[in-house]
């Protein structure tokens, strides 16, 4: 599995909205648009690929961000093996939280780096 631990919840904390979501609930489906990413705050997500767990995102950490990044489709689907809180963060508020912390830009590219070299490892 992916593990790249940067603790993002302190952003999630600054007043984002966040939702419960029931256990087995999808959050989004490989191939569909989106407009945020989500910081868990709690619980569990599974992020598959062709029905296949590739990524394991737990309290702390992002996921959906390179849809909002490119505005293009979905790499994977979402879903809460755990019930679990997200803090939705739509592309408004990343840019805000990019022009107000820089560093936030450059630790989403963190992940996004160690996601895609563990990746091509596979």
């Amino acid at each position: 599995m992916i593990e790249c631990k940067i603790d993002f919840t302190r952003f999630a904390g600054a007043g984002l909205p966040s939702t419960y979501h029931e256990p087995d609930t999808t959050i989004f489906h490989e191939g569909s648009l989106g407009g945020e990413m989500y910081v868990v705050q709690s619980g569990r997500i599974e992020l598959m690929c062709g029905g296949n767990v590739v990524c394991v995102a737990e309290a702390g950490d992002i996921f959906g961000e390179m849809a909002l990044i490119d505005g293009s489709q979905r790499s994977a689907s979402a879903r809460t093996p755990t019930g679990c809180t997200l803090a939705a963060i739509n592309e408004q508020a990343f840019l805000f939280m990019v022009k107000q912390q820089p560093f936030f830009a450059l630790e989403v590219m963190r992940v996004m780096a160690a996601r895609l070299r563990e990746m091509n490892t596979r």
